[in-house]
Order: C-alpha cells, then sequence, then structure tokens
C-alpha cells in the first residue's frame, strides 16, 4: 500500500466521516413543529447551560489553551482501566465539548463499533489470517513486528479479561449526546509508524525486541493497571522492552506525542456557530476540545504545546535497506518452500491413505490382471 502524503492524511483524519458526528445529536428536548433557527438556538442554548464554567474535573486531566482563546482537556488513561472510561465521560458531560480527538487512527477505528464480547474474543486471538493481513498491508518486517505487539496487547487482555480502547468507546458515545460535537481521529496512520520503527532499528536489534516480545508471560492484575495511570501500562511495557533501544522508543511514542499535539492544535482552531440558513452571517468563538490519549502521551504533548510542530518529516517512510529487502525477499521463499513441502507432504499422504483402501488394492489387482 501506497502511504498518503502528509497533508492529505491529516485532512482524511480531520475529516467529518462515518466516526464523527457534526450535527445536533441530542433533540429529545427539542420542541416539534419549530423552525430551523429555533432549533439551531435552543440546541446551543442547551448545550452552554450543561457547560461548567469551571468544570470539576479528574486528577488525569491536564488542561492547555491556545493563543484564540480555546481550551483543550487532555484525559490521560490507561487503555485497560475501568476508572479511565468514568475519566472520560465526567469530562465530557462537564465541559460539553465542541471537539473530541482520541488516540486512534483509520485503521484502527473499528474498534469504536464493535461491542466488548466481540472485541475480547479479537483481541485474544492471533491467527495466521491477522498475520496475513497486516503483512499485506505494512510489509514483512513492519507486519511482523505489528503483529508482535498485538500478542503483548493480548496478554494484557486474556490476563485482565478486558478489551482495550474502553475510553475511546466511552468518548465516542459521550460526544454523540453533545449537539454540534465533531469527532476527530488523531494519532498517526500505523503503517506509518511501524515502517519508521522498523528502520530505526539494526537487524540484532529487531532480533532482541522480537525476543522479548515473544517471550513476555508476566502476570498482570487490575492493581497494577491502576498503578500505572501516571503512566499507561501498554506503553510501560514496551518501554521496558524498548529502553535500550532510544530511536525505536522515538519513533513509537516521540513522534507520537507530536502528532497528537499537532492534531489536538488542528482541532483546537476556533468552532464556528451552526447557521439555520446560508443567509446567516458566520460567526466563530474559541472552541473547547477533549483530548482522549494514553497517559504516557501527556508530558510529550505538554512539552510541545508551545512550539511550532511540524508533522511532514514524520510522516515520511524511509525506503528499506539492502539488508531489509533480502531478509523480506528471505522471509518469503521460506513461508512459500514450508508451504510447498506442506502440500507435498499432504498430497503424499492422502495418496498414500487411498491405496491403502481395500477397495483400491482390489482395483489395482484386477488391472494387473487384465493386463496379464
Amino acid at each position: 500500500m501506497q502511504d498518503s502524503p502528509p497533508q492529505e492524511v491529516g485532512a482524511e483524519v480531520m475529516a467529518a466521516s462515518e466516526t464523527a458526528e457534526d450535527g445536533p445529536n441530542d433533540t429529545s428536548d427539542v420542541p416539534h413543529n419549530i423552525s430551523d433557527a429555533d432549533a439551531f438556538r435552543i440546541l446551543w442554548e442547551m448545550k452552554m447551560k450543561k457547560r461548567q464554567k469551571s468544570p470539576s474535573l479528574p486528577e488525569t486531566v491536564t488542561e492547555l489553551s491556545t493563543e484564540e482563546g480555546s481550551k483543550v482537556y487532555i484525559v490521560g488513561t490507561a487503555h485497560f482501566s475501568d476508572s479511565s472510561k468514568q475519566d472520560v465521560v465526567k469530562t465530557i458531560q462537564e465541559v460539553q465539548p465542541d471537539v473530541v480527538v482520541v488516540e486512534l487512527c483509520q485503521y484502527r477505528v473499528s474498534m469504536l463499533k464493535m461491542d466488548e464480547e466481540t472485541l475480547l474474543k479479537e483481541a485474544k486471538e492471533i491467527n495466521l489470517e491477522k498475520l496475513h493481513q497486516a503483512i499485506k498491508q505494512n510489509g514483512v518486517m513492519s507486519g511482523l513486528m505489528q503483529m508482535l505487539l498485538l500478542k503483548v496487547s493480548a496478554h494484557i487482555t486474556e490476563q485482565l479479561g478486558m478489551a482495550p480502547g474502553g475510553e475511546f468507546r466511552e468518548a465516542f458515545k459521550e460526544a454523540s449526546k453533545v449537539p454540534f460535537c465533531k469527532f476527530h481521529l488523531g494519532d498517526r496512520p500505523i503503517p506509518v509508524t511501524f515502517k519508521r520503527a522498523i528502520a530505526a532499528l539494526s537487524f540484532w536489534q529487531k532480533v532482541k525486541l522480537a525476543w522479548g516480545l515473544c517471550s513476555l508471560s508476566d502476570p498482570i492484575s487490575e492493581d497494577d493497571v491502576e498503578k500505572c495511570k501516571q503512566k499507561d501500562l501498554l506503553e510501560q511495557m514496551m518501554a521496558e522492552m524498548i529502553g535500550e533501544f532510544p530511536d525505536l522508543h522515538r519513533t513509537i511514542v516521540s513522534e507520537r506525542d507530536i502528532y497528537l499535539t499537532y492534531m489536538l492544535k488542528q482541532a483546537a482552531r476556533k468552532t464556528e456557530l451552526p447557521r439555520a440558513s446560508e443567509t446567516e452571517p458566520r460567526k466563530s468563538v474559541p472552541s473547547i476540545v477533549v483530548g482522549v490519549v494514553g497517559m504516557g502521551h501527556v508530558p510529550g504533548i505538554e512539552k510541545n504545546w508551545n512550539t511550532d510542530v511540524n508533522i511532514q518529516e514524520i510522516m515520511s517512510v524511509p525506503p528499506p535497506s539492502a539488508l531489509n529487502r533480502i531478509i523480506t525477499f528471505t522471509a518469503k521463499v521460506t513461508f512459500f518452500g514450508l508451504l510447498g513441502y506442506g502440500c507435498f507432504c499432504l498430497s503424499k499422504r492422502t495418496v498414500q491413505l487411498i491405496l491403502s483402501v481395500p477397495a483400491t488394492q482390489y482395483c489395482l489387482q484386477r488391472l494387473n490382471q487384465m493386463r496379464i
């Protein structure tokens, strides 16, 4: 798959798509048989009435502001935590945002509409079909790395019996209840992240990292998750394994901090007030934004907030090295060789099984007698 240019990727993620609710969502309190202008006014007033001027927010929320006067409330979450989901719900209800931004990209957006039972089953299962899809989407090395990281997530899922991304699904549900609230995907596309991560490692670093991911088996408790509210559990486990690989940490964490900061700033541009008709003059006001990200990204976002961030460089994918091309070719040859050998062994056994059937032996004997 060919990656989109940075500008197009940014626009695609920010665009209102099937994951965005742009119009008034909660119309249960709006009287029937009124004009559009009155309906828009009532909904906007309802939203302003519910919006708290001095919101009582959880300790996991960090407040930032822009030069235009917009406010951004970043909810730092643990991806496998019930209390994080409650923090997201409370924050959105208190501030009644104009935009909600979550740490997801278009490649992971499906988790927003899947039920917990299905997600739990999907997260636990890592099979050949998923491996094939990952390799087809990201290439051999990046696909294998993605599957190994999924194994980490599956390990946590199996230990806790809890599907990942619950805070994002809660954010999606709550955003749909807020009139004129948009829903944005704020994370860098997975293929870009993995390809840049793979390019940053030497061959032996890749082997060492893969071994660390494959050997992961330590038990995890719910208390461990809550202790990690100051640093997301999944990212903390990754940080422990990739601590000796600063380039990998840079691509997986630091660069995504920059990307998330950029997307939050884009979302925090002034909000255009809803209009009942095209003839009504346009008016804009400072925005209220809620960002839902892993706690491990919050310090990086704060650090980059007052700088002029540029995502052009971190969206580029380096071309594969000669060694990577050799490894990829070797992996493909090995895979198809093993597949062919397996098919040969299977067909050989099938023939032997057929020949061992008495009816087959009888037919062969008759044929021999006829020849004689």
